[in-house]
C-alpha cells in the first residue's frame, strides 16, 4: 500500500522513516553524518536526544543553508517523500527541495517547531532522469533546522495504479452474494442474474450555468452524467444584488427547478467571496458600519431563500487567500459567518473552499496544515458543533503532480470532515486529467468530485469537456471512460449449485433480474436492492432474493 499513516500532532519523537527511507542512504542517522553533506554556508552535525539521531543545520545566512544528499532521479516514477521536521526557536516554514538538471522540484513544506517534531509530507515527479540533490530550506535564517526519518520512495506507474485498484476495491465497493431461492426456500443452481445500477452513491458532478435552463441538449447531458451540480456564477453575490437592495435570483431560482426536477442536488457557491476584486462593485466603498449591515443582510437573503435545498455551502470563498472580509471586520468574520450560516441553515456541510492546496507546491496560504488551522479556528469559535468540510478547487494550469496530490489529502484527512474536490480542470492534457481523477477517486477521504468544465458560450476555464452542441471534446471522453469504469452496466452471473451469485459492486442502488427454466412467474423476476456505503471491515453483504418457482 503506498498510503502510509499522518501522524496528527507535533511529536516529543519522530517516527521511523515510511519505507525504510526509499532511496535515501542513512534516513534515520544511525550512521552519523554518512551520505550527507552540508549545502550552502550552514554547518552541519549529528546530534543525539532520548536515544534519537538527527541531522541540524546551523549558522544559516541564506534560506538554501542546510544539508543534503545527492540521489539520481527517474522520468517515470512517482516519489512519496516524508520526513520528521524541527527547528531551534520559535515556528518557520521549512520546505524540501530537489536541485534537478531541469532546475528546482519542491516536494513539501511544513511549518515546523520547537521542541517536537512535524511531519513533511509530500511528493514529485520528474521530467528526465538524471542526478538530483535533495536539500531543505527556510527563509527564517535565525533558526536551526532538525530534520530525522527522511523517505523518498519510488513507485513504478503500474505499482501507482494497482493500489488506486485496491483503494477502489476497499474504498468505494463492497463484496456482495446474491442467492437465488425457489418458493420452497431451496437454491436454484444456474439461476442467470443481470444486474443494473440505478444510482451511484459517489456524488460527481458538473458546474452548470443559466444556458441549461432552456436548452435540452445541455440538459440532457448533464443529467445522464452528473449528481450534483454547482452553479457558476449565478449565485454569487455580484450576481444577486448588482445594486444595493435590488436583488435578482431568477437564474439560479430556475436552476435549481431543473435539478429539483432530475434529482440533482447542489451545492450552494457563495455566500461571501473574500477576494477584493470579487465584490459587488458597490461594496468595496462601504464604510465598516455599512458593509456589516450589507453583508448580513446578504447572508440572511441567499441562506433563507435556499434553506434545506442545498447538500453544502461555500460559506465565504477561498478565505484562505484573501481578508476582504476579516480586514474590515474583524479578523474572526469568516468564523462568524459559518457560525450564522449553520445557525439559518442546520443540515448542509459549511465549507472552506480554496485554490492551490493540491494544484501549487508552494503556495504556502493554502497548505494542508493551513487548511487544518483555519478549520480549528472555525471550530473553536463555534464550539467545535459546526458541520465543516473542506473544499479543494482544483483547477491545474500544469501537470498534477499526483504523489503530492495524495500526500495533501492525507494530512487533510486528519480532520475528518468530507474533503469535496470541488471545481476540477487541467488545461489541455487530458491524460493527465486522467491520472488525476482515478487518484482522487480512489482516495478514502474524497467525498465527492466536482468538474469545471462545463461548455459556456463565455468559454471554459481550463478545460472543456464538450463543445458548444455538447459533443464530447478529448477531457470529456476521459471522463465518460471512467464514468463508465466507475458503475456496472450489462453485468451478468450465473448462480452456483448452492444458487449463489458473488460480485464486487460499487455502492448504489441495483436492480437484477433472475431467470430460469423453473421460474413461473415474470412479476418475481426483478427485485431492488442497495449496496449501502458501509464500513469495509463488515463481511460481504448476503442478499437473498426469494422467486417463485
Amino acid at each position: 500500500m503506498i498510503t502510509q499513516p499522518v501522524w496528527r500532532q507535533c511529536l516529543e519523537k519522530p517516527h521511523k522513516a515510511q519505507y525504510g527511507g526509499g532511496i535515501i542512504l542513512n534516513p534515520e542517522l544511525d550512521d552519523g553524518l554518512e551520505g550527507w553533506s552540508a549545502f550552502g554556508e550552514a554547518k552541519i552535525e549529528e546530534r543525539v536526544s532520548g536515544g534519537n539521531n538527527f541531522i541540524v543545520a546551523h549558522s544559516r545566512n541564506q534560506p538554501y543553508d542546510s544539508f543534503s544528499q545527492k540521489l539520481h532521479l527517474q522520468k517515470d516514477k512517482l516519489y512519496t517523500f516524508s520526513a520528521w521536521i524541527q527547528v531551534s526557536s520559535g515556528n518557520a516554514p521549512v520546505a524540501a527541495v530537489l536541485e534537478t538538471n531541469a532546475g528546482l522540484k519542491y516536494a513539501g513544506a511544513v511549518v515546523a517547531e520547537s521542541g517536537c517534531w512535524s511531519m513533511l509530507k509530500g511528493g514529485l515527479t520528474v521530467d528526465a532522469s538524471g542526478p538530483a540533490q535533495l536539500f531543505f530550506e527556510s527563509k527564517n535564517t535565525s533558526v536551526d533546522i532538525w530534520v530525522d526519518g527522511i523517505s523518498l520512495q519510488p513507485f513504478t506507474q503500474e505499482q501507482w495504479k494497482s493500489h488506486q485498484h485496491q483503494s477502489v476495491e476497499k474504498t468505494r465497493k463492497r463484496n456482495v452474494r446474491l442467492q437465488a431461492i425457489d418458493g420452497k426456500g431451496n437454491p436454484i443452481t444456474g439461476a442467470t442474474m443481470a444486474l443494473k445500477q440505478n444510482k451511484a452513491n459517489f456524488p460527481i458532478g458538473a458546474v452548470i450555468n443559466e444556458f441549461v435552463i432552456n436548452n435540452t441538449v445541455y440538459q440532457n447531458w448533464f443529467t445522464k452524467r452528473f449528481t450534483v451540480a454547482t452553479f457558476g456564477n449565478q449565485l454569487k453575490w455580484y450576481s444577486n444584488e448588482k445594486s444595493p437592495g435590488k436583488e435578482d435570483y431568477s437564474f439560479p431560482d430556475a436552476m435549481l427547478q431543473f435539478c429539483k426536477k432530475n434529482g440533482i442536488n447542489v451545492r450552494g457557491h457563495n455566500i461571501l467571496w473574500d477576494d477584493p476584486v470579487m465584490q459587488p462593485k458597490w461594496v468595496p466603498s462601504l464604510s465598516p458600519t455599512q458593509l456589516r449591515s450589507a453583508a448580513d443582510r446578504r447572508i440572511n437573503s441567499v441562506v433563507n431563500r435556499y434553506r434545506g435545498q442545498f447538500i453544502a455551502w461555500d460559506v465565504v470563498n477561498e478565505n484562505l487567500h484573501f481578508t476582504f472580509f476579516e480586514d474590515r471586520l474583524g479578523a474572526n468574520y469568516s468564523a462568524v459567518v459559518f457560525q450564522k450560516t449553520h445557525q439559518l441553515d442546520p443540515e448542509p456541510v459549511l465549507f472552506l473552499n480554496d485554490y492551490n492546496t493540491l494544484e501549487r507546491i508552494d503556495d504556502a496560504s493554502v497548505k494542508p496544515r493551513r487548511y487544518l488551522e483555519k478549520l480549528k479556528e472555525i471550530r473553536s469559535f463555534s464550539g467545535g458543533k459546526l458541520p465543516l468540510g473542506i473544499g479543494l478547487e482544483g483547477h491545474f494550469e500544469a501537470a498534477p503532480n499526483l504523489p503530492y496530490v495524495r500526500a495533501a489529502i492525507d494530512t487533510l484527512a486528519e480532520a475528518k470532515v468530507p474533503v469535496w474536490i470541488t471545481e476540477l480542470d487541467v488545461s489541455s492534457m487530458p491524460d493527465q486529467s486522467k491520472g488525476l481523477l482515478q487518484d482522487v477517486f480512489a482516495h478514502p477521504a474524497v467525498n465527492g468530485i466536482v468538474t469545471f468544465g462545463t461548455w459556456s458560450p463565455r468559454g471554459c476555464y481550463r478545460m472543456c469537456l464538450t463543445d458548444g452542441n455538447f459533443k464530447n471534446l478529448p477531457p470529456g471522453d476521459v471522463l465518460d471512460k471512467l464514468l463508465k469504469q466507475w458503475s456496472h452496466e450489462g453485468l451478468v452471473g450465473v448462480t452456483n449449485v448452492d444458487g449463489f451469485f458473488d460480485s464486487s459492486l460499487f455502492h448504489g442502488d441495483y436492480q437484477v433480474r433472475v431467470t430460469h427454466p423453473t421460474l413461473m412467474t415474470k412479476s418475481s423476476l426483478i427485485h431492488s436492492f442497495k449496496v449501502p456505503s458501509t464500513d469495509t471491515s463488515l463481511e460481504a453483504a448476503v442478499l437473498l432474493i426469494k422467486v417463485s418457482a
